[in-house]
This record gives C-alpha cells, sequence and structure tokens, in this order.
C-alpha cells in the first residue's frame, strides 16, 4: 500500500495514494464544507461532482483554487482550507447558488432541515449580491414524492441514489448550462416514470427540490374527528429508521414505543406488516 504526505492548515498528513483532500483533511479534523459531496462509506459509493464549488481550497503553486472533493493528495503538496481568497469564493459561490434560488425559506418544506440554508448561515451569508434570470420548472406532483426543480442546485445526489444505489435508472441529469436538472427522461413526470417511490432521493436532497407529500394534516382532522375509526399500519423499516430521528443508536427497535406512541396520538388500531412484509420478500425472491 503506498502513502503520501502533505500539509493541511500547518498540519502534516499521512494517506494511502488516491485519498482526496477532502478526505486527507477530515481524517486530522479539519473541516471543508460541501454540499454535492455524499460518502456511503459502507457501500464504497461516492458522490463528488466537483459541481457546487463550496469546498475550494489553495494548493501551493496552482494558479486557481482546487475542489477539494474530487482532487487527489499528492507528496509534498501544500494546502490552505480557510484564508481570505477561499472563504471569498465559497461565499461567493453560495451567493451565485442563492441568486436562482426561491426565498421562500420561511415556507418551504426543508426549513431548518436545509443545508443550502445550513451553509449560508455558516459563511456568513447574510445578502446577495448577484441578480439576473432565475429557474423556471413546474412543479411536478407524484403520489409520493413532489419535484420543485426551481430549488435543485444540481448536486446530482438524487441521480447517484437512483441509478447506483437503487439501481431504478429514474433520474438523471438533462440539458446544459442554465437549463440543466436532473430529471425522469425526457423531462417528464416522475409518476410517469420507472420510480418506485422508494424515497431515497429525498432522503439525500440538500435542499426543497425533492420533498415527501405530507398528509400530516389529513391525518390530523381524522384523529379529531369521533364518527371516525382510525387505523395505523406501519412499515418494518420504521421500527428501526424512527429511533434514529430521536438521536438513539442507528438499528434500535422502538416497536413498543411506536405503537404506545400511536396509541396516545388517538390512533383506535394499530398494525405491524411485518408478516406480510416477510411474506413479499419470499415471493419476490421466487419471481
Amino acid at each position: 500500500m503506498e502513502f503520501v504526505n502533505l500539509t493541511i492548515d500547518n498540519k502534516s498528513v499521512k494517506v494511502e495514494k488516491g485519498t482526496s483532500i477532502l478526505k486527507a483533511a477530515r481524517s486530522v479534523g479539519i473541516d471543508i464544507p460541501t454540499l454535492c459531496y455524499m460518502s456511503l462509506g459502507d457501500m464504497n459509493i461516492e458522490n463528488k461532482p466537483g459541481g457546487c464549488r463550496i469546498c475550494v481550497v489553495e494548493v501551493e503553486g496552482r494558479r486557481n483554487l482546487a475542489p477539494a472533493c474530487c482532487t487527489d493528495a499528492h507528496t509534498d503538496m501544500v494546502i490552505k482550507t480557510n484564508t481570505m481568497r477561499v472563504l471569498n469564493a465559497r461565499r461567493t459561490v453560495l451567493e451565485l447558488i442563492l441568486s436562482d434560488h426561491p426565498a421562500d425559506c420561511l415556507i418551504c418544506a426543508k426549513s431548518g432541515n436545509c443545508e443550502l440554508q445550513t451553509m449560508a448561515h455558516k459563511l456568513g451569508v447574510r445578502e446577495i449580491h448577484y441578480k439576473g434570470e432565475m429557474s423556471t420548472y413546474k412543479e411536478d406532483f407524484s403520489p409520493s414524492i413532489i419535484r420543485d426543480m426551481d430549488k435543485c442546485i444540481m448536486c446530482r445526489r438524487c441521480e447517484m441514489m437512483c441509478n447506483e444505489v437503487q439501481t431504478v435508472g429514474a433520474l438523471w441529469g438533462v440539458n446544459r448550462g442554465f437549463q440543466a436538472v436532473v430529471s425522469p427522461a425526457f423531462e417528464m413526470d416522475l409518476e410517469k416514470s420507472t420510480c418506485t417511490y422508494c424515497g431515497q432521493c429525498v432522503a439525500v436532497c440538500p435542499t426543497g427540490a425533492l420533498t415527501e407529500v405530507d398528509h400530516t394534516n389529513q391525518v390530523i382532522r381524522a384523529l379529531a374527528d369521533p364518527s371516525k375509526t382510525v387505523v395505523v399500519q406501519t412499515a418494518p423499516a420504521v421500527r428501526a429508521a424512527l429511533g434514529e430521528e430521536f438521536g438513539l443508536k442507528p438499528g434500535t427497535l422502538v416497536t413498543g414505543k411506536l405503537a404506545a406512541a400511536l396509541r396516545r396520538l388517538g390512533f383506535n388500531f394499530v398494525f405491524d406488516t411485518d408478516f406480510a412484509a416477510d411474506l413479499t420478500i419470499m415471493e419476490e425472491g421466487t419471481e
């Protein structure tokens, strides 16, 4: 195994050859902000198109700034991650992204859980100095997912999840330049594509470009209606995934807590679909 030695922010770093500057920096506790980058370490899959340019760093001897996520570390590299040139470049890039982004944060479904919003706060962006043409795409409403491509920043995480992880192939980058967007083939509606509504694209979207169809208000109204018997049926994955939202260790089962909470909310009956899900898996395995 071959290693390279480099210097990042006056720290000596030793990493395997082929390691990106971003990973090298993180290995010694140096944070470089990112938007488009995403790593699924357990699957050895990375999304690193280098498109957002938020992760740029200064490399001694290099004329232009380098995107840390897709630039390999080399021996004797001297890298600075927080010079004024780097910080100004990141703010400028972020302002340019925001200049073509709807300013409806207060009513956006991702408000408070938006990586773009968090990044603007982190980099101290308080005003946008750039104005110009705004993207105008029609919203795409499917039974489970809402696509609002006016909020897409072309990070392409959803494309990676759809094609490399889920292998569904419903989302792809289409068009060029200002018209570039991630969409089903021929820019058809999601409902008419091969999408299976697995929701993994929504889970990794850093903005409000992809969100779930929200039925919360309908459920609240049903629970408040004494003439209705309200039944809830939970999928097996929910028992484990829900615990993470409350700070529990990933994979922690919360079956009992989930059932108790749903009953306290007012649901008349709570059903778990474990057995039916097992039958489905067995059936799919024989197809």
